[in-house]
């Protein structure tokens, strides 16, 4: 059941993929009308999923489903990570690795390897106020307190 993103209670699990690059804005609307699709049909065993989604600066895609009224199953949860699958074929982009960071720079955000950004700690082009997207958030609560923060405040302070 597709509901609007900031109607969902704010202890809602969040699934955040992050794209290697920007998405077009053809490609966000056609994106757009998938998730529409997806999230209209997507069940645990045979009960609705309340859910909503966001797409955030035209590269991160944020999945909010509200486990007070139906949690997410495992058959579930893999029918969201086949359908990001497909978006990554579709779209030829990296979605689902973990192993890569996006950072504000200026108004741009940036998306590098995790060496890289270690590299750039080290260099100092980077500082503990750059701003940071912490995809390890799991509710919408998180989402809204600490997904987009200085490096001081996130898993990636490690590398300071």
């Amino acid at each position: 059941m597709l509901v609007e993103f900031n109607t969902l209670p704010e202890e809602s699990r969040v699934w955040i993929y992050q794209a290697n690059r920007s998405f077009t804005p053809e490609e966000i609307e056609e994106i757009q009308n998938k998730l529409n699709v997806f999230i209209e049909n997507w069940t645990a065993h045979g009960s609705d999923l309340q859910s909503g989604y966001l797409i955030k600066y035209k590269r991160f895609i944020v999945i909010g489903l509200n486990q007070n009224l139906n949690a997410a199953s495992g058959c579930s949860i893999d029918a969201s990570v086949h359908f990001i699958q497909q978006l990554e074929k579709e779209y030829d982009v990296d979605l689902m690795d973990k192993m890569n960071v996006s950072y504000k720079q200026g108004e741009f955000i940036a998306y590098k390897t995790l060496i890289d950004f270690k590299k750039m700690a080290k260099d100092r082009a980077v500082s503990k106020n750059t701003i940071v997207f912490n995809n390890l958030v799991n509710t919408i609560a998180e989402f809204n307190e600490n997904w987009e923060v200085p490096a001081s405040e996130s898993w990636h302070s490690r590398f300071l």
